[in-house]
């Protein structure tokens, strides 16, 4: 029997891959990033399979693409009945946790999705995901001093301070008591920094000079574009910042706690370690090709980070094209000790719906990612956009009409068409 593995997933929002230290990011500051890429394997192609929070999420839990997981529209919640990483994992003896924004439950169309009234919705125990302890919110996105409940308190109860300190904070404390038991654990940590309010403060993370911010060559210069995305990446820089620090002490308790208690004997199995997770459900154009927010098939809004450090495995890059779909087979595989049934070879990515927000996409779209081509196709099958992205990675070119790359384009729709 091999040695036991606890499971901590720390996923985020609105971060896109682009934005990190390890990643080039001229612009931004992620010391305790940068040392967990050093340490693990590094999926630099990995995607979002749906540009936007419920649909991501929903998928992240279940491995199953919306819409097959239950959630099409922007307001369907995940079904009760669906099974979840937490199921699983429950059911091969783990301790299961979440914490943080949950973002899959019922909400009112009517109730505004930013303050006071989206913080406090409840998620009744029966539709928190199989999990055994549950402490969040349904979403608000309240950067500071957000709202509680769940196993600790039925009703919400606001805690004072920095959301991502707030949550890795009460994931820390569960951690301590888990690794006094004698089982595995699974805790998922789940934080809306680095998502609008922008200008939100920032537990003491100063915002950069928007004159200061470096911006990519697909973002349109001179005029409100231009602006826009100055001052939102100003703000957005800094709650990376902060959430960096916060997402680092978190890694550095749960590495340092000692795992189990005092065993002797060689009946006694040895002691669980640790795989850490790093990721988002989501980025955020930021101005490139003059576009904002996500739900946009375009790198800025489907590539994430993600970050897998496991024991016994070696730090590297992975080109391997991966969706965050493919993690709870992946925490499956490796728990199970055997290797992982997930296609490498390209990723899918989609938007089910239209979400009738400000600046979000337009239109229903599937598409292939792989590590080196994207193919999108409207609702209706056409392409939309083909671009070359080991020669063009800024998606400055698009290659739909192309009478020269149509094998190419013909290719990954017999992909896109297979089960």
């Amino acid at each position: 029997m091999g040695v036991p593995l606890n499971i901590l997933w720390i996923v985020t929002t609105q971060w896109r891959a682009s934005a990190c230290g390890y990643a080039g990011d001229r612009n931004t500051r992620t010391p305790n990033l940068d040392a967990l890429a050093a340490q693990s394997v590094n999926y630099a192609e990995a995607v979002t399979p749906h540009p936007f929070g419920p649909f991501a999420r929903a998928a992240l839990l279940t491995g199953r693409r919306s819409p097959q997981n239950g959630v099409r529209d922007y307001f369907d919640a995940l079904p009760t009945e669906a099974r979840t990483i937490a199921h699983e994992l429950g059911e091969r003896g783990y301790a299961t946790a979440f914490f943080g924004k949950w973002g899959v439950g019922r909400r009112d169309p009517r109730v505004p999705l930013v303050g006071e009234a989206a913080a406090k919705v409840i998620v009744p125990p029966e539709e928190r995901g199989g999990f055994e302890v549950w402490d969040g919110f349904e979403g608000g996105f309240l950067l500071n001093d957000p709202w509680f409940h769940g196993t600790q308190s039925a009703e919400p109860q606001r805690v004072t301070g920095y959301q991502s300190d707030v949550v890795c904070s009460r994931a820390s404390e569960w951690t301590r008591d888990a690794a006094g038991g004698d089982r595995p654990w699974f805790a998922m940590v789940s934080l809306e920094a680095p998502h609008p309010p922008y200008a939100a403060p920032a537990a003491g993370a100063p915002s950069r000079l928007p004159s200061e911010i470096i911006l990519c060559g697909n973002v349109p210069r001179g005029g409100g574009v231009e602006a826009q995305a100055r001052t939102e990446l100003a703000g957005y820089y800094a709650h990376i910042e902060a959430t960096d620090r916060a997402v680092g002490q978190l890694i550095d308790k749960v590495a340092s706690r000692p795992l189990g208690a005092v065993r002797a004997g060689p009946e006694v199995p040895p002691l669980p370690q640790t795989v850490v997770v790093f990721t988002s459900v989501h980025g955020d154009m930021h101005g490139a090709h003059g576009l904002f927010r996500k739900g946009w098939p375009h790198e800025e809004s489907v590539r994430v980070p993600l970050l897998v450090r496991a024991p016994g495995e070696a730090p590297r890059r992975e080109n391997a094209a991966v969706s965050l779909a493919d993690l709870p087979e992946l925490m499956l595989a490796k728990i199970e000790n055997r290797k992982s049934k997930i296609e490498n070879n390209f990723a899918r990515i989609s938007m089910p719906s239209v979400v009738a927000r400000p600046f979000q996409c337009d239109r229903v779209w599937r598409g292939v990612r792989t590590s080196t081509r994207k193919l999108v196709f409207n609702e209706d099958g056409t392409p939309w956009l083909f671009f070359d992205l080991e020669n063009d990675p800024l998606e400055m070119t698009n290659l739909a009409g192309d009478p020269a790359r149509a094998g190419e384009i013909t290719a990954l729709r017999d992909r896109d068409r297979e089960k």
